[in-house]
């Protein structure tokens, strides 16, 4: 059956500013592939020479977006021909190639903007009881738990569920069955009451462990979606769409109604 062009065009979902860049002017698909078996080759090696796994990532970008693009592999897939895509740094350069945002950065200055105003608004949602138990833990010295409570308490402001996607487990449970139909999430593992092990979970797999808090886990998870052009679950439609365009302020011209209307709550000034 004939689909219309418009139809079979991928296009941005995201508001990535460079989202299927064309081959350069006589550079081929072989080209790029034997660039990209060189840079497998190079991350098996004991000692890894990261300033040209960069320099051939930067090169090869074009072939990376195509395939995960148009032939939407598995993640598996992806990290078997693209294993330096997985490592923190690269996360972090792809999303500046993708976007000319700064992952981390543009992450933590919103989140640490609308802080103060969030947990204000949660402290007047006093009726809702995941808020509640969550507020009861903030600590008034430790912006990372307020980060955390900002993060976690997201989902039950906004009325989802966030259960399938964010959760706690203990130091004693199987990998299996801890990710089982986890198809997007993040992990905190505890100890007695310590967190002491944060992960990403894409496709009921660990592909980012040993993190270092429940904040730069979701920074980094939010860098692989772009990576990897995967959806939002839609169970956290709007959780995931404040991370974007509120607090990364990326495609933030275009908000649904109800994120429009969290946005002007949070610039706001409380009296």
């Amino acid at each position: 059956m004939f689909v219309p062009l418009d139809q079979r065009l991928k296009r941005a979902k995201k508001s990535e500013v460079n989202f299927l860049p064309d081959f350069p002017e006589g550079k081929a698909h072989s080209d790029f592939e034997m660039e990209r078996s060189a840079m497998v080759m190079e991350m098996k090696k004991r000692k890894v020479d990261w300033k040209q796994i960069g320099e051939m990532m930067g090169n090869t970008f074009p072939l990376r977006r195509k395939e995960i693009v148009e032939d939407e592999p598995l993640v598996a897939q992806v990290k078997e021909r693209w294993p330096a895509l997985f490592r923190e740094q690269q996360i972090e350069a792809e999303f500046a190639r993708l976007t000319s945002v700064d992952l981390k950065s543009s992450f933590f200055t919103g989140l640490d903007q609308y802080l103060l105003r969030f947990l204000e608004l949660y402290k007047a949602k006093s009726g809702i009881v995941g808020l509640t138990r969550l507020m009861r833990c903030l600590d008034d010295s430790c912006t990372d738990r307020k980060r955390t409570v900002l993060l976690l308490g997201l989902p039950h402001f906004l009325k989802e569920d966030s259960s399938c996607f964010f959760k706690t487990v203990e130091v004693t449970d199987d990998d299996d069955t801890f990710t089982q139909g986890m198809k997007v999430g993040v992990v905190m593992v505890k100890d007695g009451e310590d967190i002491i092990a944060t992960s990403v979970v894409l496709e009921e797999s660990v592909i980012l462990p040993d993190l270092k808090d429940f904040p730069h886990a979701i920074s980094l998870l939010m860098g692989l979606l772009f990576a990897l052009n995967i959806d939002y679950p839609k169970e956290l439609r709007y959780t995931f769409e404040v991370f974007q365009k509120v607090l990364m302020n990326i495609g933030g011209g275009q908000c649904s109604s109800l994120v429009h209307g969290l946005r002007n709550k949070l610039l706001r000034k409380t009296f």
